[in-house]
């Protein structure tokens, strides 16, 4: 998409927001009771805007939308995110929002300005909480770009700007913290590749006016066929010709109108809130697509929603967000299509399940307001429904409709998590439970080898948020700590055995006898064991060969370096011996574990560890830094690729080094670059690798004195 030119800017403009005395109409009351918000016949769709405000880390969402309530009647009183008066933002309702002055959850409220309801969803800007972002523009019709006048394009600011681009959604742009030191909007505008029209401009710089206005005019005609034309005719549009030429080209996505302002000072926020009604669509503006499944065919065919605001199609509505709420879960829901009232049944897409709608409310950050019926285009929360996130809902059973879904990126970080107190287990599961219903980018298993719960996530934030939150809200406080690598241990030559069990305690006894050679495996078989029987004859009766098995494979599960598992490793049963009395099952087991643990004492033992295939994509530019850091944890490169202004590396990096990449990937890259890893081989890991966990072994089993400075785990 070409990001040209911009409409009008708040400084100067009209009187100052931030006197109360002549605020008049814009800070009236408004009477929210006697607005049927989602009737047709009060509120059509031209008087309605579904919009989100999203951008990079600090750059003034949540405080744009405390002041945009404010002035349009909603709230009586404006506070600071950080809630240093004790208050803090309406929408950061979560205790840990304010504690920390980030936005953690997106939140939905309305209002109204010059009689239009505007649907507005705040989103976090921190890339750990990126999914917020991604399903509030999945089902929003058209969003405020927000950028700091100091730090201007940043790297959140590209991802949002890719996430609109990918759910076609058309943006204001915002440029707020013009009362910062070191404030450069013009700096931010070029690197936005746009050009900035000033509104009513003291005269001194009414000729600059003039020359930003014909600039504008220009820009516009680039991406609007019918100004283009007035244009090459040379004459003048007049300000409804450029308004709806500005309108055109923001639908198509081929504009963006920029605006100036300071939210934290009130500067510019009415003229913002003006071209929201102006520039952005409304419902019936933008198409929303359903699939069709048909059970006879493979064939998926899209099905237009229709945006009327009344119950003359059957309902359709998207479940974008799951929230636990005071009363039971909150799902929100995005009506495409027709009407639904409370106490209507609706069916789930995907599950088949039938639901009865016990209680429709609009949300207003934390606080709800409960409604009787809500149409095409209105953004409700319905209680009690069991669903999961992106599941759509209709009104017939058979309908076979789907909602296009919502993009999930893959998680780029895991951690080991658990109850520091054994006793709160059942908190701890209920806890991971409703975390992954709500978010579908925080993922939990358990690993069975280290007996470890493993969740992973976005980032860091991300995963510390999660653990904090198990705390605050189940009160189960959490340890996580970095996973357990699944290292492993095998032989490098081939070494025989001969080992006798042999046991008498009075009566029968316990005799067996094993005979053979333990082999290692080729590289590309070091996660497997093997057995062989190659004995001839009845020197081992047939049924206790599987006894010896059954040892071999248990003396597997703990090697004699550093206590992981055994394997690449071949057990060939050769000969042995047994006694008519003395022999049973129990005897060759014992027999089959010593002679693996003599094999082991003859013969050098070497770790294996985890070997992971790593594909880095990002920008050019770092390319020297990505290489450098892969080099750093002992990474192979094996290839490199390059689309547009980004190059894709291929390497395979020891999954033992690969830990807190994602955080340092970030920092060399600004923010651009992205990894993704999966389990490719073993192969034997270092010398230096190899003391270390030996080491560690020997000191956590007390063969060994711990070192001076080290606490003994």
């Amino acid at each position: 998409m070409r990001l040209l030119g911009a409409a009008a800017a708040a400084l100067g403009r009209g009187p100052l927001p931030g006197v109360p005395a002549v605020l008049g109409r814009q800070r009236k009351q408004v009477n929210w009771k006697a607005h049927c918000w989602c009737s047709s016949g009060v509120i059509p769709n031209e008087k309605i805007r579904n919009i989100g405000i999203s951008a990079h880390i600090d750059s003034g969402k949540t405080t744009l939308t405390e002041r945009v309530l404010f002035y349009t009647g909603r709230i009586a009183q404006m506070h600071e995110v950080k809630g240093k008066d004790g208050v803090g933002a309406v929408m950061d309702s979560m205790e840990l929002e304010r504690q920390r002055g980030i936005t953690i959850q997106s939140a939905a409220t309305y209002t109204m300005w010059r009689d239009v309801n505007i649907n507005i969803i705040d989103t976090p800007g921190h890339v750990d909480f990126t999914i917020e972002v991604e399903r509030a523009l999945r089902v929003l019709d058209g969003a405020i770009l927000v950028l700091c006048a100091v730090g201007g394009v940043q790297c959140q600011t590209m991802t949002v700007n890719r996430q609109m681009k990918r759910y076609n959604v058309p943006f204001l742009t915002f440029i707020n913290k013009l009362d910062r030191m070191g404030s450069n909007p013009a700096r931010a505008l070029q690197q936005m590749s746009q050009i900035v029209r000033y509104g009513e401009i003291p005269a001194e710089l009414r000729a600059a006016a003039a020359d930003h206005r014909q600039e504008l005019i220009e820009c516009v005609a680039n991406s609007d066929e019918q100004l283009g034309e007035m244009f090459l005719e040379e004459k003048v549009p007049s300000v409804c010709d450029l308004k709806l030429a500005i309108r055109r080209a923001t639908l198509n996505r081929s504009f963006t109108p920029v605006f100036l302002g300071s939210a934290l000072k009130n500067k510019g926020v009415q003229p913002l809130l003006d071209a929201v009604l102006e520039y952005l669509p409304n419902p019936s503006e933008v198409q929303n697509y359903a699939i069709f499944n048909q059970d006879d065919s493979k064939e998926k065919t899209k099905i237009l929603m229709n945006s009327t605001r009344d119950n003359s199609h059957p309902f359709v509505g998207l479940a974008f967000k799951l929230e636990a709420g005071r009363f039971g879960q909150l799902t929100y829901v995005r009506n495409y299509q027709g009407e639904l009232k409370k106490g209507d049944t609706i069916y789930n897409t995907r599950t088949g399940k039938k639901v009865r709608v016990q209680r429709l409310v609009r949300m207003h950050a934390d606080m709800m307001e409960d409604v009787e019926e809500v149409y095409a285009g209105d953004i409700c929360a319905l209680f009690g429904i069991d669903c999961a996130s992106g599941d759509t809902f209709t009104k017939k059973d058979n309908s076979g409709l789907s909602m296009e879904s919502i993009h999930v990126p893959d998680p780029v970080i895991s951690v080991a998590m658990r109850p520091s107190n054994k006793n709160d287990q059942d908190k701890f599961s209920k806890g991971i439970g409703r975390f992954t219903r709500e978010d579908p980018t925080f993922k939990v298993h358990f690993d069975p080898e280290s007996k470890e719960t493993i969740v992973s996530g976005m980032g860091e934030l991300h995963l510390e948020i999660y653990a904090q939150r198990m705390e605050r809200e189940y009160g189960c406080p959490c340890i996580t700590g970095k996973p357990k690598v699944a290292f492993r241990e095998t032989i490098t030559a081939p070494v025989p055995f001969e080992f006798t069990h042999k046991r008498q305690s009075g009566g029968a006894g316990q005799f067996g006898k094993v005979i053979g050679v333990l082999e290692p495996l080729d590289p590309e078989d070091y996660t497997k064991l093997e057995f062989v029987d190659a004995t001839f004859g009845t020197n081992i009766p047939k049924q206790f060969v599987p006894a010896v098995e059954k040892g071999f494979l248990d003396a597997c599960e703990k090697g004699p370096l550093s206590g992981h598992k055994l394997s690449g490793l071949r057990f060939v049963l050769q000969d042995g011996a047994h006694h008519m009395v003395d022999s049973n099952e129990i005897s060759f087991i014992r027999a089959g574990e010593g002679a693996l643990k003599q094999a082991l004492a003859n013969t050098n033992v070497c770790i294996l560890e985890p070997i992971m295939s790593v594909e880095v994509v990002a920008p050019n530019e770092f390319q020297g830094p990505v290489i450098a850091g892969i080099n750093r944890r002992h990474g192979v490169i094996k290839g490199q690729d390059g689309i547009e202004d980004y190059f894709i590396l291929y390497a395979d990096v020891p999954l033992n080094d690969m830990f807190g990449y994602s955080t340092e990937l970030r920092s060399c890259t600004e923010g651009k670059g992205e990894y993704t890893m999966e389990y490719c081989r073993y192969q034997p890991c270092l010398p230096s690798i190899q003391e270390d966990l030996t080491n560690k072994y020997l000191e956590a089993t007390g063969q060994l004195p711990v070192k001076k400075g080290k606490a003994k785990n």
